[in-house]
């Protein structure tokens, strides 16, 4: 009977080296093309956290302090976030003119704005840190020592677009 449990094993491990894996797509600059990153409810919390702690340990690396979530800069993100996504462009300013001094003041912040990062993406949002964090005036605002908090929030459309918005403060 072991003797047959062992022969099966090593039989299903046999078929299963055969199973081959999706190739992946390449790009015309051969890089693999991004995969459709699809946010499910309840993954909230987890997609947050893990990018607070990338935040912060960027940060610290650097010298500057941890910062941490503020209610009120996640529901400036927040409605930034879709509103981006209302205009299909990602930018700076509201479908209403506003500015992201105008929204923080929005949602009663009593703290100083000192950032906003957006992105238009179908990438994750540690893919989407990396990329602000490849460009200077971006970086600037991750690592900005003087911020202490942060707002973070998406809007991902039914095609999987995400819009990503960060607001730092302090």
């Amino acid at each position: 009977m072991k003797r047959m449990s062992v022969v099966m094993l090593c039989g299903l491990l046999a078929l299963s080296a055969c199973a081959t894996s999706p190739a992946v797509q390449l790009g015309t600059d051969g890089k693999p093309l991004p995969q459709l990153y699809r946010i499910n409810p309840g993954d909230e919390a987890r997609i947050s956290f893990r990018l607070l702690d990338s935040v912060n340990a960027l940060r610290g690396a650097k010298g500057a302090g941890p910062l941490a979530f503020n209610a009120q800069l996640n529901a400036a993100a927040a409605a930034h976030a879709r509103d981006m996504s209302v205009q299909n462009r990602p930018w700076h300013f509201g479908s209403d003119g506003s500015s992201p001094l105008v929204r923080v003041q929005r949602v009663d912040y009593p703290g100083r704005l000192y950032g906003e990062l957006i992105s238009e993406t179908y990438q994750t949002e540690l893919e989407t840190l990396s990329a602000w964090m490849a460009q200077p005036d971006t970086r600037d605002v991750v690592l900005d020592p003087n911020a202490r908090e942060i707002g973070f929030a998406w809007f991902q459309e039914p095609t999987g677009k995400i819009w990503w918005t960060m607001v730092t403060g302090g």
